[in-house]
């Protein structure tokens, strides 16, 4: 892997970080937003365990085979500073697929609103000082 194809991946998962952070600062007035801010979460998750796992097997390590694997080695790397926040939100991720309760949506979105997209964020601006130290 290149670093331009790692430069690559930072700018879609910041482009999706971004996005989501967009999404969660509107009013929740109505399902769709919420709806909204739970498929953008979706998105941006799954961006952000495959930025991890690329940045990792540029780095060397290269027996990544799974989004908790990845959170894993990345917490151990220094990527992450809240491993377990980051187990819940893929526990989440993988929850939101087949969510049919509004209330558990809810409850997601709550969380998404809280806490994930902060750990999305503050993920995002320390891989861009990562990437751009190597």
């Amino acid at each position: 892997m290149s670093k331009e194809r790692l430069y690559e991946k930072l700018k879609d998962f910041e482009k999706a970080s971004s996005r989501l952070n967009e999404a969660v600062n509107l009013d929740a007035e109505n399902d769709i937003i919420v709806d909204g801010v739970i498929q953008r979460f979706e998105f941006t998750f799954e961006l952000s365990w495959k930025l991890m796992k690329i940045f990792l097997e540029y780095t060397g390590i290269s027996d990544i085979r799974s989004p908790r694997g990845a959170i894993r080695e990345a917490f151990s790397y220094g990527l992450i500073k809240d491993g377990e926040s980051w187990i819940d939100m893929l526990i989440d991720r993988n929850k939101t697929s087949h969510i049919y309760d509004e209330e558990e949506a809810r409850l997601i979105y709550e969380k998404i609103t809280k806490t994930y997209n902060k750990l999305l964020l503050d993920f995002s601006r320390l891989m861009d000082e990562k990437i751009k130290e190597i």
